[in-house]
C-alpha cells in the first residue's frame, strides 16, 4: 500500500516534471529561440505604419487669389472579399457602373476596391438611395480650380491629386511635399487606436506657388477673345502680356481651352499651352526684325529711297514672289510700315547670311526656359542649308518658326531700348535683363518710330489708342499643310507695345484662320489688340 502510493506520487511528480520541462523548453523556444517572430507577430498585431500626407499647397496670382485650392471628394468603395448582398450589388453595378462590375468579376477576393472615385452629385445620389450595404463612401483630396480661364497655365491633377500637366505638373514635388511616415499603436483586438504614436520619419511642408499671371486681366482677355474666335470663326487664337520691364507674364490665354473642375473627359489637344507649345511661321511681323538688323548693321537708314517696283508679282534675281499691295518708289520706313515684301526682300539680300546671326541674337530657336512642361523653340534654317530662295522668304517670316512668348519676349528688346529681359511666370523669381544693351539707341529709335507710323497710318491703325503710344506690326502667313503652303489657312498676328510715361505693356495677339472675305491680320489680329490693350489699361486704371 505505502509502495503503491510512494509510486503514484512518483509517477504524479515526475508527469508534472515533464509538462513543466516541456513548459520550460515552450518558453525558452518562444522567449529566446523564436523571441524575433513573436515579436514581430505581436507588432503586427499592435502596431501600424501609416503615412500622413500634407495638404496639396494653394497656387496664387499675382494678386494672392487661389486659382488652384483643395477640397474633399467622395468615393464609392467595396470590400470585395466578404459581400454581403453580392447579387443585389452586381445588379446595381450593372446598370449604373458596369466598368465597375467588370472589375469585380476578376477582384473578387481583393480585400478593397473602387466603384467610382471623384462621385458627381447625382452618383452620390443614386448610391445613397440604393440603400446598399455593401457600398461605403470615403472622402479623399481634390482639386478645385476657380478661375477656368486659367486652365492652361495651372494644369490639373490627376485621380491620385498628383499633377498631370501645367503648373500641377511642373511643381509637383513642390507642392505635394513629402509624407510623415509614423506607427500608431492599436488594441489588436477591437483595432481602435490608442496608446502612443511615434515619428518614424518627417515629412516635408509643401509650398505653395505664386504666378506673375493677374487671374482677372487673364479672365477679361479670355472673354475678349472667346468673341472675336466666335465672330471670326476661327480654330483657336492665343495672347500673351508682359511686362518689359521685369519680364512678369501677366496674362497666357488659349482658347479654345477646357474646364478644368471637369476632366471626365478631356481632349488633350485643348489642354495645350499654344502661347508656348505651337511655333509657326509668322509672316511679316519679322520684317521688324530685318529691319532692326540692317540698321545695326549700318546698311540702310528709315529714309532710304527704295524701289518696290509698283508690282504685285515681281522677279529678282529669277526668284518670283508677290506682295498684298503694289508700290512705287518709297523711304524705308513706309516699305515697314506699309508691309511691301518687294522692298524687303532688297534689303533683306544686304544683310545676307548675318540675319541668321541676328535672329539667333533676338533668341529666336531658344527656349525662354518658362518652367511649363511643353515649351517648343522654334525654327531657323541655318545658311548652309539655304536655297538661293531663302532670303526671299526669311525677309518676310518664313523659313523660321517662333512661339507667341517668343515673339514677345523679342519685342520686349525693342520696349527695353534694346536691353532683352527673360519671361517670367514665378512672382519670386528675380528679374533677368542683358548687362548692356544688345542693339544701339538709334537702331532701336528708328524701329519705335516706324512701329508708331505702322498704328497712326499703316496696316495697325485700328490699334490705335487715343492718348497712348501705340507701337505694333501685323504678321500674316500661310500655314504650311503636309509640306505645302496654303492660302486658304493662315495665321494672323499682331505684336506690339502700349507706353505712357514709365508704363509699359508687350502685347501679342494671334488668330489660326479666319472665315471672313479678305481676311488679313489688319482685320483680324489687329482689332483683337486694340480691344484686348483698352481692356488691359481699364484694369490696370489708366483709363477711368
Amino acid at each position: 500500500m505505502n509502495n503503491d502510493f510512494k509510486l503514484r506520487s512518483f509517477l504524479i511528480f515526475s508527469l508534472f516534471c515533464f509538462f513543466y520541462f516541456i513548459l520550460l523548453i515552450n518558453l525558452y523556444t518562444i522567449q529566446i529561440v523564436r523571441a524575433n517572430y513573436y515579436a514581430n507577430l505581436a507588432n503586427k498585431q499592435h502596431l501600424i505604419t501609416t503615412k500622413i500626407n500634407p495638404p496639396r499647397a494653394l497656387i496664387l496670382d499675382r494678386n494672392n487669389k487661389p486659382v488652384a485650392l483643395n477640397k474633399e471628394s467622395l468615393s464609392a468603395f467595396i470590400l470585395p472579399h466578404k459581400l454581403e448582398e453580392p447579387e443585389k450589388l452586381k445588379t446595381f453595378l450593372q446598370r449604373n457602373f458596369p466598368n465597375a462590375l467588370t472589375r469585380l468579376k476578376t477582384n473578387k477576393n481583393k480585400y478593397f476596391m473602387y466603384v467610382k472615385r471623384k462621385l458627381s452629385d447625382s452618383e452620390l445620389e443614386l448610391i445613397e438611395k440604393s440603400n446598399l450595404k455593401d457600398i461605403k463612401v470615403l472622402k479623399e483630396p481634390s482639386r478645385f480650380y476657380p478661375v477656368e480661364s486659367m486652365a492652361t497655365v495651372v494644369g490639373v491633377t490627376d485621380i491620385d491629386n498628383n499633377g498631370l500637366f501645367g503648373i500641377e505638373l511642373q511643381f509637383n514635388k513642390s507642392l505635394a511635399g513629402t509624407p510623415k511616415v509614423v506607427t500608431l499603436e492599436k488594441d489588436a483586438r477591437s483595432g481602435h487606436f490608442y496608446f502612443k504614436k511615434e515619428t518614424l520619419k518627417e515629412g516635408t511642408s509643401s509650398q505653395l506657388i505664386k504666378l506673375t499671371i493677374d487671374s482677372e486681366l487673364q479672365y477679361l482677355i479670355q472673354e475678349e477673345l472667346n468673341e472675336t474666335i466666335e465672330k471670326l470663326q476661327s480654330k483657336d487664337g492665343n495672347v500673351i502680356v508682359i511686362d518689359p520691364n521685369t519680364g512678369d507674364i501677366l496674362a497666357m490665354v488659349n482658347v479654345p481651352s477646357f474646364d478644368p473642375n471637369n476632366t471626365t473627359i478631356l481632349d488633350m489637344e485643348m489642354t495645350k499651352n499654344k502661347v508656348i507649345a505651337d511655333a509657326y511661321e509668322r509672316g511679316s511681323v519679322m520684317k521688324i526684325f530685318v529691319a532692326l538688323a540692317a540698321f545695326e548693321e549700318g546698311l540702310t537708314t528709315p529714309d532710304e529711297l527704295i524701289d518696290c517696283e509698283n508690282k504685285e508679282i515681281v522677279t529678282i534675281d529669277r526668284m518670283t514672289f508677290s506682295t498684298w499691295k503694289a508700290h512705287g518708289i518709297l523711304p524705308f520706313s513706309q516699305v515697314l510700315e506699309k508691309s511691301n515684301n518687294v522692298g524687303m526682300v532688297k534689303i533683306a539680300q544686304r544683310v545676307g547670311k548675318k540675319l541668321y546671326d541676328h535672329y539667333l541674337k533676338m533668341l529666336f530657336a531658344t527656349k525662354t526656359d518658362i518652367p511649363l512642361p511643353g515649351e517648343q523653340k522654334g525654327f531657323i534654317t541655318h545658311p548652309k542649308n539655304w536655297s538661293k530662295r531663302s532670303i526671299v522668304s526669311l525677309s518676310f517670316g518664313y523659313e523660321i518658326t517662333a512661339t507667341l512668348i517668343q515673339l514677345a519676349r523679342a519685342f520686349c528688346i525693342i520696349a527695353n531700348m534694346g536691353y532683352s529681359v527673360k519671361p517670367k511666370l514665378i512672382f519670386d523669381q528675380k528679374t533677368e535683363k542683358s548687362q548692356e544693351p544688345i542693339y544701339s539707341e538709334q537702331s532701336i529709335n528708328w524701329i519705335r518710330e516706324i512701329m508708331q507710323n505702322t498704328v497712326n497710318q499703316g496696316t495697325a491703325r485700328r490699334a490705335a489708342i487715343k492718348g497712348y503710344n501705340i507701337m505694333a506690326k501685323t504678321g500674316t502667313a500661310n500655314i504650311a499643310i503636309n509640306g505645302e503652303y496654303s492660302k486658304a489657312k493662315n495665321m494672323y498676328c499682331c505684336a506690339g507695345i502700349i507706353e505712357k510715361h514709365h508704363y509699359k505693356r508687350v502685347i501679342v495677339t494671334s488668330i489660326r484662320e479666319a472665315n471672313i472675305p479678305n481676311a488679313l491680320a489688319s482685320n483680324t489680329a489687329v482689332p483683337l489688340f486694340e480691344q484686348i490693350a483698352e481692356k488691359i489699361l481699364i484694369h490696370d486704371k489708366l483709363i477711368q
